[in-house]
């Protein structure tokens, strides 16, 4: 059992940018329109939720500008706010063409790496609402700008049936930024001290976890004979899952679970977006 180490991902941005903009600059008009499954956008659609991506962060963390900042008393707040920010950005977006868009991508999303790669890994960022209320450092903060990017560009991939990102060069440090939200998942569970529920995600870019209540619930990588819970979720399912793509329900019949199954449960309530 040992602290789990940051999550460096500013190296990564380059090669999932040139995939998109491969991916998107070959696609005919209908495949433009084509619906995300399990979703209410379209390709064209993430795509230009993306862009807006990258002009927040340029904006508000290179450019220091707060006009769009929202401040939000609670996470359900935050929630609605930016989907009323995300949806009026969308519909505005929809006067741009399909090779502006692509020409905006690169040209934003090359700012944006160059802006990451700036920052100090270790230094005090912004919070990220699903990790918890505190100050994050940075190398979370641009590791969920890597997870936002990555899983949108999953869902593009799968609606137009071309391969994914899977391979555990991108898979594996998604994975490991979505499991720092498990803390903020079992804030509020009461539990002796020492409780300790095991968390292992099977799969090449799959690892082991524990979440350790001590006074507060901390996170671990690796194992200890005997937690009070195990948790075993196929990493296809573990993404998804912690990105609300698949049911708690579906990831529950798809994963397996042993000892306390109340504490192994809460697993499945883990939220690694802001959703």
């Amino acid at each position: 059992m040992r602290q789990p180490q940051p999550v460096l991902t500013v190296h990564l941005f380059p090669g999932l940018l040139a995939g998109l903009l491969d991916l998107l600059s070959a696609l005919s008009p209908d495949e433009w329109a084509r619906p995300i499954p399990r979703k209410s956008w379209t390709v064209r659609d993430v795509a230009l939720h993306l862009l807006g991506d990258d002009v927040g962060v340029l904006s508000r963390g290179r450019d220091r500008f707060t006009a769009s900042t929202i401040h939000a008393g609670s996470r359900a707040e935050l929630v609605e706010a930016l989907a009323a920010q995300n949806d009026s950005w969308i519909a505005a977006g929809q006067r741009i063409s399909p090779q502006l868009l692509c020409d905006l991508l690169r040209f934003t999303g090359d700012q944006a790496t160059r802006y990451f790669a700036s920052l100090d890994p270790s230094a005090p960022g912004e919070v990220v609402s699903w990790a918890g209320p505190l100050p994050a450092p940075n190398w979370l903060c641009i590791g969920r700008e890597y997870t936002e990017r990555w899983h949108h560009q999953q869902h593009i991939r799968e609606a137009l049936a071309k391969p994914g990102f899977d391979d555990a060069r991108y898979l594996k440090p998604a994975l490991d930024i979505f499991m720092r939200a498990l803390p903020e998942t079992y804030r509020t569970v009461d539990a002796p001290e020492g409780t300790s529920v095991a968390v292992t995600i099977s799969g090449d870019s799959g690892d082991r976890w524990l979440v350790v209540r001590e006074q507060m619930w901390n996170l671990y990588t690796g194992t200890i004979q005997q937690p009070a819970a195990l948790v075993v979720i196929p990493q296809p399912t573990a993404w998804k899952l912690f990105t609300r793509w698949t049911p708690k329900e579906q990831a529950l019949l798809e994963s397996e679970i042993r000892g306390d199954a109340a504490l192994a449960r809460r697993v499945f309530d883990t939220t690694s977006v802001i959703a």
